[in-house]
């Protein structure tokens, strides 16, 4: 995975402490009809920016919270949380106290949550907007996360701060007004938060339209809605929205979900990362937190890991060249050598399954593109191709040495080439590199050129021809 060791970050907002207590839930009380929960452990976990920050450091991020706390047992217990996992403070003194959630659990369920908080007086607020202030040019990006409990009260002159330190800010928002965060590089609502602002959107069509408006309104960037089941809908100022499908999970708790994204997104994004891709990666890091109980981060080990998994067979439905660019970036960042060849392969057979296990030795990944049923026509004649690309892109997709499939129009795969830049190109038959399409994009951004030799007797031409013969030969049967 990308390496983000360099990465630094600086997240702002509403901290808390979050307390557990689970035990067996065996008897209704005979004071009250409600479960009687003898605990047998607690847990302290950090809380809402908190957790941003705790989760930036678990992906080899160098984090930095700011955040308004009281001066009490709940503070203290929070600033060890951060300290064992190498999260740097400044805090805000508020005389309210540090703001805590108790949740009582049995058998992975959350019977009761209970809030222990007041809203952070302005003076704390303001103090921590001049912190903000006085730290944000040593940062790559400045998170903020608005839990609407009063340390954000001086948001717009945190994200003035940033902007006149041309550090890109993104924020992670709350209530039904959004014009405080004017000007901030991108902003997270889920798909409620978002249209409590802009009205009801009956689907991704005019979720973009009211998301663009928004956009414009505001001074944004981007705008990312998070859509629970729906996925991601990332909506960039001047550029196609990137509608990405969640990855089904089995889901345990949502608790913290919100944070995760957050956090991968800002981190990626500020390694270097296309929104795009930090999207892409956000999304898997929630795909891992919903399946853990309670206020959770996911590490980098099981952040590659899930990328990895993700990116086997992604299959050929629905695959169009910016989806698999995606894919390709990722595996390169991830170490791993892509390797793309083409052709038409009509009435896949042997020689063709041969020549793809060869190819796919000289990387981790394995690209096939396929000359559309057009394509075909135009090389090989107007009865060809047999089987439509549909078909073709299905037995190929379901080769265990290919990753992906993507098709193309034109004669050559020159254009599709170029742009997903693979690091090794690979072409069978007696040709000279130089002679390959692609060849050079490939070679001008350091990659390799490889031709392999076709196995002998394999060919699709000479197994049409053998059906042609043998139709004639019964016909002249039967007359």
């Amino acid at each position: 995975m990308h390496d983000f060791s360099q990465t630094r970050i600086l997240v702002v907002g509403d901290v808390m402490l979050d307390q557990y207590w689970t035990g067996r839930a065996g008897r209704i009380s005979p004071e009250a009809p409600v479960p009687v929960v003898k605990v047998a452990h607690q847990e302290v976990r950090a809380g809402g920016a908190a957790n941003v920050a705790l989760n930036i450091a678990a992906l080899g991020a160098k984090a930095h919270l700011l955040g308004v706390v009281g001066e009490d047992l709940y503070a203290q217990q929070l600033q060890d949380l951060l300290v064992q996992a190498g999260v740097s403070t400044d805090w805000a003194l508020s005389a309210k106290g540090t703001i805590c959630k108790l949740r009582v659990l049995s058998h992975h369920q959350q019977l009761i949550r209970m809030d222990f908080e007041e809203t952070s007086e302005p003076q704390a607020a303001q103090q921590l907007a001049e912190l903000v202030a006085s730290q944000v040019a040593h940062y790559d990006a400045l998170v903020i996360s608005d839990y609407a409990k009063g340390a954000l009260q001086f948001v717009e002159q945190m994200i003035a701060a940033a902007r006149a330190e041309n550090v890109p800010v993104l924020i992670d928002p709350k209530g039904i007004d959004f014009r405080r965060y004017a000007g901030a590089t991108l902003i997270k609502p889920n798909q409620g938060e978002f249209e409590a602002i802009v009205g009801a959107c009956a689907d991704s069509d005019v979720l973009v339209e009211k998301a663009n408006s928004l956009l414009d309104e505001l001074d944004l960037q981007a705008l990312l809605v998070t859509r629970s089941e729906h996925g991601m809908a990332l909506v960039k100022r001047g550029e196609k929205p990137y509608l990405l499908k969640s990855q089904a999970q089995e889901v345990f708790d949502v608790t913290g979900a919100g944070d995760t994204v957050m956090a991968a997104l800002a981190t990626a994004y500020a390694s270097g990362m296309s929104l795009q891709n930090a999207v892409h990666l956000a999304n898997q890091a929630a795909s891992i937190v919903v399946r853990k109980v309670g206020t959770s981060t996911v590490s980098k080990a099981e952040l590659d890991e899930a990328i990895k998994a993700s990116m086997r067979h992604q299959g050929y439905v629905a695959m169009n060249e910016d989806e698999l660019l995606e894919l390709v970036q990722l595996a390169q960042q991830n170490g791993e050598r892509v390797v793309m060849t083409n052709g038409c392969f009509d009435i896949l057979h042997s020689g063709h399954v041969r020549y793809l296990n060869e190819a796919a030795k000289l990387g981790e990944r394995l690209i096939v593109a396929v000359n559309s049923d057009e394509s075909v026509q135009m090389l090989k004649g107007p009865s060809r191709p047999i089987v439509p690309l549909q078909g073709r892109m299905e037995l190929l997709s379901a080769l265990s040495c290919v990753d992906w499939v993507v098709p193309f129009n034109e004669q050559t795969p020159e254009r599709v080439i170029c742009k997903l830049k693979p690091d090794v190109l690979v072409k069978g038959g007696d040709y000279l590199p130089e002679q390959i399409a692609g060849a050079q994009c490939v070679w001008q951004n350091g990659g390799q050129v490889e031709v392999l030799s076709f196995w002998d007797g394999f060919s699709t031409t000479n197994i049409v021809e053998r059906i042609q013969e043998a139709q004639r030969l019964e016909q002249a049967d039967a007359e």
